[in-house]
């Protein structure tokens, strides 16, 4: 069956650059490539040096490879239809937000901050020719329990990396159609509160 996939660069109202236009977040991986380590080290490099409150840098990541015990264990701890698809990544990155500092002041900004490691990461592996897809839908209190982190050590999202795969590689016929579908967003103007 050949399918037809429409174009994934963004239809901006202004031009910004290639690596943002192309973007976007499958949930098909090509489970016969491999993502080197010079590739995972380059992504994980973005993401430590992504911008953070007072340079408190309120992130720990738990990175399995598919095949590992770690993977499988990420994978169980997914929800939904995450769990259908997110197994054939070959990696998977557990984002974790550290909530407080040495002194047990809570971290304000922490959640915020994660999201800009995890964005510089995306931004990178996609630079390198990879793609990534963050989930948000994950069992938090499993993740916990599974890599033994505290209180203070808050999963926040899954990141699947890996090779784009062909939207045929799906079995589930919804996330195929969702695989192929244009992409879209909100026009700009109605993001901007207060804007003549």
């Amino acid at each position: 069956m050949s399918i037809t996939i429409p174009s994934r660069t963004a239809q901006t109202s202004a031009p910004i650059v290639e690596v943002l236009a192309e973007r976007w977040s499958p949930r098909s991986f090509d489970t016969t490539v491999e993502v080197t380590q010079e590739q995972l080290t380059s992504a994980l490099e973005a993401a430590r040096w992504s911008p953070s409150a007072g340079n408190t840098q309120p992130w720990r990541f738990v990175v399995a490879r598919r095949g590992t015990p770690e993977h499988a264990t990420i994978v169980e701890n997914l929800m939904g239809f995450n769990q259908v698809w997110a197994a054939s990544a070959p990696v998977l990155i557990v984002n974790i937000a550290v909530t407080q500092d040495a002194e047990g002041k809570p971290m304000r900004f922490a959640e915020y901050d994660l999201g800009q490691a995890a964005a510089h990461l995306s931004v990178q592996a996609h630079h390198d020719g990879l793609h990534v897809h963050q989930m948000g839908g994950i069992l938090v209190d499993g993740l916990r329990a599974a890599f033994g982190l505290d209180e203070t050590l808050r999963p926040l999202s899954v990141t699947a990396l890996g090779v784009l795969g062909g939207p045929e590689l799906l079995t589930n016929e919804v996330l195929r159609e969702r695989e192929v579908q244009p992409r879209s967003r909100r026009p700009l103007d109605e993001l901007i509160i207060g804007r003549d």
